[in-house]
């Protein structure tokens, strides 16, 4: 395997499959996973100046400025638990918040190196958001076609009982599909540019969609 550190960003529309693949990515590769809402909370906790400016915003109902964001990220990523790498999710969003990744990732000399997007068909998508579930104390993803919990309705992590959330139904996912095309989809072609994105078939099981996104990492 190429022997440059693992920076990567996971893309895919909502239901693709980012979450599961994200685990798995972890714990095979050792690099940190940092997702958006992650990245939200423990600045907020930690009370760093970033976190409680992304606070008040938040507080106030307002969307967090693209500024703010990008200085969120810039902080998490300087961190030292990314020396060896990181895997990005649900960040960027939109071309402007990838022109200053790409910027803000070489100043603190942990530039992206590799995109790996998840493909899956919106019929399919549909489908499985609505068979989803999730567990309310810990964030586990079950979906009740493919990944089901060992016992019915309950978490395998820590025992409570899933729910589905309540953008996990057919017309509330369109909405969402429908942004993630117009904002995010944009971004494939932008990084597909810059020679380092991937296009993975996530049609296939969780086993499958996984052998493809490792060769896309190792460069096979």
């Amino acid at each position: 395997m190429n022997k440059q550190k693992l920076n990567i960003i996971l893309m895919g529309p909502p239901g693709a499959g980012k979450g599961t693949q994200s685990e798995l990515i972890v714990k095979k590769y050792g690099i940190k996973h940092i997702s958006t809402g992650d990245m939200f909370r423990e600045a907020i906790s930690n009370k760093t100046p970033v976190g409680l400016q992304a606070e008040d915003y938040i507080t106030k109902g307002l969307l967090v400025p693209d500024a703010v964001v990008i200085a969120l990220v810039k902080e998490r990523l300087s961190k030292d638990d990314c020396a060896h790498g990181y895997l990005l999710d649900g960040f960027p969003r939109t071309i402007a918040q990838a022109e200053a990744l790409e910027k803000l990732s070489i100043e603190i000399g942990r530039p992206l190196n590799k995109v790996i997007n998840i493909n899956v068909d919106a019929e399919v998508l549909i489908k499985r958001i609505v068979a989803r579930r999730v567990c309310p104390k810990c964030g586990a993803s079950y979906n009740l076609d493919f990944k089901k919990p060992s016992k019915d309705g309950i978490c395998d992590n820590c025992g409570t009982e899933l729910i589905q959330r309540k953008d996990d139904t057919r017309e509330s996912f369109s909405t969402r599909l429908e942004a993630y095309n117009q904002s995010t989809k944009p971004l494939i072609d932008f990084y597909q540019k810059k020679g380092i994105l991937t296009n993975v078939d996530g049609l296939q099981d969780i086993d499958g969609v996984f052998a493809e996104v490792s060769s896309a990492i190792e460069g096979k």
